[in-house]
């Protein structure tokens, strides 16, 4: 069996007992980052298992067949990275489909994930949602990966590093218009912040600075009334 665990984003007491049992009967243990993962184990008394070997990015496709040798020898394994779900903006997805594939066993423990913590707080429609990962980083790229959903009513999600948060809050204020948009920061640790207000207000807070942290960005649908007046902008 594969247990698929959702690991806290910050606040460590958001880590189920599903998924501390999951750990603790697990021989193997594929992680993002072995130390990060060892930090989490050490923090809960859960004993460091047999094997517990790093899958991430870059080598997905080479873990993937220990991952799945260890499943077809009968062992538990747990899949986890750094801070939500493996396989949501992180690795999994591959190993997930080839144990659908194979016919082996997983299961999915629920836990915390930036994407809905980031819509709640963001104060924006909840009702529908597009989650979009993380955007490219060219100009002309991120300004055409806007312009896909900038008809839609949908509210959008997405991730960005903290060193490209302002480029990208004004690619999206040139393509989709002067929403109203949230900025969230640290969600869950001790400094969480979220900066709320329009696209074009957010832009000057972010503008050649380093926010703080991982960050999620929540913009509102191709509504009008989440949507600056003109009058609004003559002050």
């Amino acid at each position: 069996m594969l247990h698929v665990i959702a690991t806290p984003i910050g606040n460590l007491g958001d880590l189920s007992p599903r998924a501390l049992d999951a750990l603790r009967s697990s021989q193997a243990i594929a992680c993002e980052d072995t130390r990060r993962t060892w930090q989490l184990l050490s923090h809960f008394g859960v004993p460091r298992p047999a094997e517990m070997f790093s899958y991430r990015q870059g080598n997905e496709e080479r873990v993937e067949e220990r991952v799945l040798s260890l499943l077809r020898g009968g062992a538990e394994v747990a899949l986890c990275s750094d801070g939500g779900y493996p396989g949501v903006s992180d690795p999994g997805y591959r190993l997930l489909r080839a144990c659908a594939r194979e016919g082996l066993a997983y299961e999915v423990l629920p836990g915390a994930c930036a994407v809905e913590v980031a819509l709640l707080m963001s104060a924006l429609p909840t009702s529908s949602y597009t989650f979009r990962g993380f955007p490219p980083r060219g100009p002309g790229a991120l300004r055409n990966w806007f312009a896909e959903d900038a008809a839609s009513e949908h509210t959008l999600v997405l991730y960005e590093s903290p060193y490209r948060v302002g480029a990208t809050l004004a690619a999206a204020l040139e393509v989709l218009g002067d929403r109203e948009a949230a900025v969230c920061a640290e969600l869950t640790k001790l400094h969480e912040r979220v900066s709320r207000g329009y696209l074009s207000d957010l832009v000057k807070e972010f503008a050649g600075a380093k926010a703080k942290g991982e960050i999620a960005v929540v913009i509102a649908g191709a509504n009008p009334k989440f949507r600056r007046a003109p009058s609004e902008n003559m002050v």
